[in-house]
């Protein structure tokens, strides 16, 4: 199968188990999932679904030889993501807000209910090996360092956002490459414009203001859905539209849920107002500090540059929003 990415081009899907998991249920599901939460409204025209993303991740370490294992573990570490993504964080106390990791806990549950492992059994693939997240280390990291995840996520946002070319996307693949486990930049410079670039995103989308007031709205609007019997804990796994459609069908008949719609759809004027706020918000804020080889070694851009061992310390820490809207003031 001739796959065409929109960041990483046409590539050849021709491993029949990936084949069975892009085709399966857990999989497709996802085509109807933002990737951000519910962009649309904020960013119009820059979102892309789960399933982009899943496929990204898989193209990404397919191009640069990652074990199959490996491309299969990335081609489903987001199955268990639920409507609108990281949304669903802020439906819950504010150490989720800060971390956004809920998926990540019901990850391996999720997997082992679904029809992956029959795949996995058709095919000869250990499920226990593929549920260890220490046996992928190109798939996934920590932060600061980057992954397969965290290169497309940004990249594809970053392209949909028309904040890159696909020149510039180009520049920093051929300029990157894997060791031990590593992803790493072949020189400084690279390195460096791929962190302050991430870092950009990280100010302007991920942990900007939009984005804050885009988590907690949609957020509170499915707790208040969930707490009336609007939608159930099971629509939380089915897809965004169809959510979006029982809420909405409510709105005339519930004044609240009107408010909470109108909100998270971007309705209103809003802004940062400490003193006098309708939302107390945290964000979870991203930043990387790339690898890049130095003669016969490899280093971190923060060991070569002082300033960016600030901007690291610094842009670790959560964002705190508080926001207030103006309810009579309606976006044209």
């Amino acid at each position: 199968m001739k796959y065409q990415d929109r960041v990483f081009g046409e590539s050849e899907i021709s491993e029949q188990v990936i084949l069975d998991l892009i085709n399966s249920s857990a999989l497709q599901r996802l085509k109807g999932v933002d990737n951000a939460g519910y962009f649309g409204p904020w960013f119009e025209g820059a979102g892309f679904s789960r399933f982009d993303h899943s496929v990204g991740v898989f193209v990404l370490l397919k191009l640069y030889r990652a074990p199959l294992e490996e491309q299969i573990a990335g081609l489903i570490h987001d199955v268990s993501h639920t409507v609108f993504s990281h949304c669903v964080d802020y439906m819950k106390e504010e150490k989720h807000e800060k971390e956004q990791k809920s998926q990540d806990s019901i990850f391996e549950e999720f997997v082992r209910q679904s029809e992956i492992p029959v795949i996995f059994k058709k095919h000869g693939i250990s499920l226990d090996f593929i549920l260890e997240e220490k046996n992928f280390p190109l798939k996934e990291k920590l932060l600061p360092d980057l992954c397969a995840d965290r290169i497309d996520y940004s990249l594809r946002t970053a392209l949909g956002c028309k904040v890159i070319t696909k020149k510039e996307i180009n520049y920093f693949l051929e300029n990157l490459t894997t060791e031990k486990g590593l992803w790493v930049f072949k020189n400084l410079e690279g390195a460096r414009r791929f962190a302050e670039f991430f870092s950009r995103m990280n100010r302007e989308y991920y942990s900007g203001l939009p984005s804050a007031v885009m988590l907690k709205t949609t957020g509170e609007c499915l707790k208040y859905a969930l707490s009336k019997k609007y939608i159930t804990k099971e629509d939380l796994y089915t897809v965004d539209k169809k959510v979006l459609e029982k809420i909405q069908a409510e709105t005339t008949g519930d004044k609240t849920l009107k408010l909470l719609f109108d909100r998270m759809n971007s309705r209103f004027l809003c802004e940062e107002n400490k003193e006098d706020y309708d939302l107390h918000v945290f964000c979870k804020s991203r930043v990387v500090d790339p690898f890049f080889k130095q003669n016969n070694g490899i280093k971190r851009v923060s060991e070569a540059d002082a300033g960016w061992r600030e901007v690291v310390a610094k842009e670790s820490v959560p964002k705190e929003y508080f926001i207030k809207f103006h309810p009579h003031t309606k976006r044209v």
